[in-house]
């Protein structure tokens, strides 16, 4: 029996000079002139010398080559020609489907689960991309090509702009993704810088979509009337403005996050748009609404604003209580512009 396992790691990266270099028990390597070099397996059958690849050594390793030529010998052996063998499983295996843009669209929201802050978001990712590019669903995402996505893109460019950027940067991640599962090569058809941003008109000012914001000079009389209502949701919305936080940082707030003697609100990571810690300075004004709402015994995890019928508020409670105050001119979160413009023009900066 001829001696096997000649090769090693080390000696198999340092062999550069055309030739074909044996592991034993008819297992080689190949190194080719133009430095390309792949497994073979060498055998006779019938009186004649045959080779049978079985595949590159970038794709193949070296126990992986040993066990296929391990088969491979098997079948000589017993006098079966393996080439003849694997031509028969091919014919016997289907050949699987190419994978789809919905399928790959799909396993990229799957993969991205952990990371969605809360399922509302995992939903909107779904039906964005159902919505607006169900025409690019059932093509294979080996093939999704320019012409493809700017026909989702087109329809909804100027119209829809907002939901254009979202619908155009999923398609774009669902193609990354793919290409780096070996799924499709090339360039992105959907990638903006250098591509689409040539493609597609500009999107004019007007497009953006701007949260209305009440002019920073009525917020003084806004506060005042606000004030004289009684609902916690107004608690709530007070303590939003003059935190200029988001409404879901307020409406997830818990009194473990609230630090009384050190005037400091810890918004944790988990809780935050941008995925980081943030701490936020309570002014005596803040603090005031605080203790307003707060129980004997505020326990730590408890949350600070509590719906009427007990749990978190939902996302449209304050912007109903602006409704039955009558300012459907202005929006929860415009209350963060009021504020950025109110900083800008009458602090100084440092």
């Amino acid at each position: 029996m001829r001696a096997r396992n000649k090769l090693n790691l080390r000696q198999i990266a340092s062999l550069t000079k055309p030739g074909i270099y044996s592991d034993g028990g008819g297992l080689h390597l190949r190194v080719r002139t133009s430095g390309s070099r792949s497994w073979v397996y060498i055998f006779r059958m019938n009186g004649q010398r045959r080779e049978m690849g079985l595949g590159s050594d970038l794709d193949v390793t070296l126990a992986k080559a040993r066990e296929k030529a391990s088969v491979v010998r098997e079948l000589v052996q017993e006098g079966i020609d393996p080439q003849k063998a694997r031509l028969v499983q091919k014919a016997d295996k289907p050949e699987r489907p190419p994978v789809t843009f919905g399928e790959a669209a799909i396993d990229l929201i799957d993969s991205l689960e952990e990371g969605f802050k809360n399922p509302k978001h995992r939903q909107q990712w779904r039906n964005t991309l159902v919505t607006y590019a169900t025409s690019l669903w059932a093509i294979p995402v080996a093939h999704v090509t320019t012409e493809d996505v700017l026909a989702v893109l087109k329809p909804i460019w100027t119209t829809k702009a907002e939901t254009a950027s979202r619908v155009q940067q999923r398609v774009q991640r669902v193609l990354e993704a793919a290409k780096v599962k070996g799924l499709r090569s090339g360039d992105n058809p959907a990638a903006w810088r250098g591509h689409l941003e040539l493609l597609l008109p500009k999107k004019s000012k007007a497009s953006a979509k701007h949260h209305a914001a009440l002019p920073f000079g009525e917020i003084a009389g806004f506060m005042r009337v606000l004030a004289d209502r009684p609902a916690v949701a107004a608690r709530a919305l007070e303590f939003t403005i003059l935190t200029a936080a988001r409404s879901g940082e307020t409406r997830g707030m818990t009194w473990g996050e609230v630090d009384f003697e050190r005037k400091l609100w810890t918004v944790p990571a988990e809780r935050m748009k941008a995925g980081t810690q943030h701490e936020v300075p309570l002014s005596d004004a803040a603090l005031g609404v605080l203790q307003g709402v707060r129980p004997k015994t505020a326990v730590s995890d408890k949350l600070v604003f509590v719906a009427p019928r007990g749990g978190q508020f939902s996302d449209m409670a304050m912007s109903q209580l602006l409704k039955r105050m009558d300012r459907d001119d202005i929006t929860v979160h415009g209350f963060r512009s009021t504020f950025r413009d109110w900083a800008g023009e009458c602090t100084a900066r440092l």
